[in-house]
């Protein structure tokens, strides 16, 4: 019996309410805490594993086919083994006592969420752009984008953060909590090491076009749901707040697929729609002028208070999805129990 629940500890949508409150408390425990730098973090062990794994291939492939071939492993290695090590670490702490495993659960579903940091970047250029202090303000824009910002204007600042708030959103949120719904911590944290495979080997560029193909097709695949759910959170979200709700559906209707990646277009245009406001456009990625489709309607000029706004959106759709994933553990413990008592 002990065993069986221990198992169970690790697939909260069949753990019933404890499996609701696992997510729940990994949702608070984020956005208290965050992710200290004194604790150790498990993304940091999954980059120098897939660095040490890239260091292998490359010494050993001889062939643009032999590296594709070998592209397979990162994803098949570092998911893989980010779900057996931490499965095998919830079992091993629920040998111990299964509140043991439960509590062990909530700190490593906790890991892979980043909304306290995701929030905590954005505020930090919003509080420089309200300071005036424009040359710290584009500093911090570049610690979380690629694109180079020594010479963006005020609203080019915005619309950088206003994007990558709305994108990480899928990715820093609402992905690992539905993949915690569906496998608890193990799942969560493989579908943190495919994302951070993406970041890593995931570019259409010379160096890993081969060997990261299939990082960057699995983290497609592994996002198309979330994105999509994160678009209607921000509808409702945007319907919830009085702002544009209307026209974030509107905008995503258009605009989503416009956007070179299958998922990002999602979050950006439905926030673009909320705050009438167009996203995308001109960008220079070490010294490369770049352009990405428009999103959105220019109703006004952007503010940096739309950094704020976003926001805001981004933490009620975190909150209503979490709402959703204790419903639907509440929804099938109640139905199971239903069909044991019949």
């Amino acid at each position: 019996m002990t065993s069986l629940l221990i198992q169970w500890a690790s697939w909260p949508i069949w753990t019933g309410m404890a499996g609701a409150w696992i997510i729940v408390g990994a949702y608070i425990l984020d956005r208290c805490i965050g992710d200290p730098r004194w604790i150790p973090h498990p993304v940091i062990g999954m980059g120098k594993a897939i660095s040490a794994l890239e260091r292998a291939i490359r010494s050993r492939a001889d062939s643009n086919q032999a590296l594709k071939r070998a592209g397979v492993l990162f994803p098949l290695l570092i998911a893989g083994g980010s779900f057996a090590l931490t499965w095998g670490l919830i079992y091993v702490l629920g040998l111990i006592h299964p509140a043991v495993a439960v509590v062990a659960e909530v700190v490593l579903i906790a890991t892979t969420i980043a909304s306290k940091g995701l929030k905590d970047a954005g505020m930090e250029v919003y509080r420089h752009l309200s300071q005036q202090d424009w040359p710290a303000a584009r500093r911090s824009l570049g610690m979380i984008v690629g694109r180079d910002t020594a010479h963006l204007d005020e609203p080019e600042v915005v619309r950088g953060t206003v994007e990558t708030v709305a994108e990480n959103i899928v990715d820093a949120i609402v992905s690992p909590l539905f993949y915690a719904l569906i496998g608890g911590a193990p799942l969560a944290m493989a579908y943190r090491a495919v994302n951070t495979l993406d970041s890593m080997v995931g570019y259409k560029n010379e160096k890993y076009l081969h060997l990261g193909w299939a990082s960057a097709r699995l983290d497609d695949w592994a996002n198309w749901i979330p994105a999509r759910l994160t678009a209607l959170l921000l509808i409702m979200g945007a319907w919830f707040m009085k702002l544009d709700a209307r026209g974030a559906a509107r905008m995503v209707s258009r605009d989503a697929r416009l956007h070179p990646s299958p998922n990002s277009g999602f979050p950006e245009s439905a926030v673009a729609g909320a705050l009438g406001i167009r996203l995308g456009g001109h960008n220079v990625y070490h010294g490369v002028a770049s352009f990405r489709a428009y999103m959105g309607e220019p109703t006004r000029r952007m503010e940096a208070e739309d950094i704020v706004r976003t926001t805001r959106l981004m933490f009620w759709s975190a909150g209503s999805f979490v709402l959703l994933c204790w419903l639907v553990t509440f929804g099938i413990w109640s139905a199971g129990g239903a069909l044991l008592w019949r």
